[in-house]
């Protein structure tokens, strides 16, 4: 089927300000002046539920950003659809499908089920994605890695990545990727990214509801965002050296698996008391925030989908940002603008460090339950593993990456969302 876009309303028999009309073989997206890409976007979506998959987008209408908002809407995780995009440049045609790319590989990474996608997997593909896009982009040569996984993460002092992991058939492994376009050994890292790669998660001994478990394999949200961000920044010319961090577990249930009251001494010192085990993720994350810090690098990013409670508070629509870096926090805001993505600022204070302190050990892995702020305390728990916590260090709590229920403008399942915000921030930060 053609789709056509317009600047006309359609006429009255479709109903009063109808954003879709049909006549004969083709559909009519009427764009009227209140009208956003959001509403190419639903226009889609509509289009897909009542069973259209195969589309050619024809008239000059059709330029880049309403060509990356349809698709935006049209996509779901069976990828059993067709998209022809006849009308771009040639410029715009490339950025476009470098996008349909990059966030293809987040998205079915997300969406793909446990079995497949277990930790050593993850850390593998996610390997192998940036340095086919550094191959493309950058040439051979610019990216060399490391995926420790077994014993090896508990012999080197990966604590929190084998704590977490070591209940479950399938390794706990830790992916460390250099992308150094530079081809100087010793330049120095722009910035540093760490992913939470929760491959399934059970609660472990806090074991999670059903109903809360039956999308768990999407925990591992934050890593697969964070490795599509760099393959896209990547394609559009990144020059600076990057280390991207990647902390892949299960969390399950098991004679081995770590338990409440656990206490885990990390590398730099700091011990924590385990009081949950489904506060896993700021587990893992921390041996790669300890790494990272190593780096001194000029800017410290890590993403997770750490909290219930950012996803109360802004739902699936928004990804979380918390950071005492106020300048830094105003360069996300601006990529994210520029590439129409939704970010929202949550507290965090001194005094949230506070409030994960322990009887037995220097901190615990959660609050009290006298303290709700929960998103606020996990980026507090993070914060004992970045040595300049204060500046240069955005922790991402990524709401907005699946959803288990379809929207009017997205399918069920990974969004993408905040692909193209990061990879703008690693290229507009100077």
């Amino acid at each position: 089927m053609k789709i056509q876009l317009s600047s006309q309303p359609a006429s009255a028999v479709w109903g009063e300000k109808a954003l879709l009309s049909f006549q004969n073989d083709h559909a009519v997206i009427h764009l009227t002046e209140q009208r956003t890409l959001n509403d190419v976007q639903k226009a889609a979506k509509k289009l897909r539920t009542q069973g259209i998959d195969d589309v050619e987008l024809v008239g000059d209408e059709w330029d880049l950003e309403n060509s990356w908002a349809f698709y935006q809407g049209f996509y779901t995780a069976k990828q059993n659809f067709a998209i022809e995009f006849t009308s771009l440049e040639e410029d715009d045609e490339a950025e476009l499908y470098e996008r349909i790319h990059c966030s293809d590989f987040v998205r079915e990474i997300i969406n793909l089920p446990s079995e497949v996608i277990t930790p050593v997997e993850l850390a593998s593909r996610a390997a192998t994605f940036i340095t086919e896009q550094a191959e493309n982009y950058s040439g051979q040569g610019t990216v060399s890695y490391h995926i420790i996984s077994r014993e090896q993460l508990k012999e080197r002092g990966y604590v929190g990545i084998w704590e977490v992991g070591k209940g479950s058939h399938n390794s706990p492994a830790m992916l460390q990727l250099d992308f150094n376009p530079t081809g100087n050994p010793d330049a120095p890292v722009f910035a540093c990214l760490v992913g939470k790669g929760i491959t399934f998660d059970s609660g472990g001994y806090s074991i999670k509801p059903s109903n809360s478990m039956d999308s768990m394999r999407s925990d591992m949200g934050g890593a697969a965002l964070l490795t599509g961000a760099l393959g896209f920044a990547i394609a559009r010319g990144l020059k600076k050296r990057v280390k991207l961090y990647l902390c892949c577990a299960e969390n399950l249930v098991s004679s081995k698996a770590f338990k409440l009251g656990d206490i885990i001494k990390y590398r730099n010192g700091v011990s924590v008391e385990v009081l949950n085990t489904d506060a896993e993720g700021r587990l893992v994350l921390a041996d790669g925030l300890i790494d990272a810090s190593a780096q001194n690098a000029e800017m410290i990013i890590d993403c997770a989908t750490l909290t219930g409670a950012a996803k109360v508070a802004v739902g699936n629509d928004y990804h979380s940002v918390l950071s005492m870096d106020d300048k830094l926090v105003a360069a996300l805001f601006a990529a994210a603008k520029e590439e129409n993505e939704p970010f929202w600022r949550l507290p965090f204070a001194e005094f949230h460090r506070e409030q994960i302190s322990s009887s037995f050990a220097d901190i615990a892995n959660t609050a009290s339950v006298n303290t709700p702020a929960g998103a606020s305390t996990a980026a507090a728990f993070l914060s004992y593993f970045v040595q300049n916590y204060q500046q240069n260090w955005l922790h991402i709590d990524c709401s907005a990456t699946f959803r288990k229920a379809g929207s009017p403008h997205w399918a069920v399942g990974a969004t993408g969302i905040g692909m193209k915000t990061l990879a703008n921030l690693l290229l507009s930060v100077k």
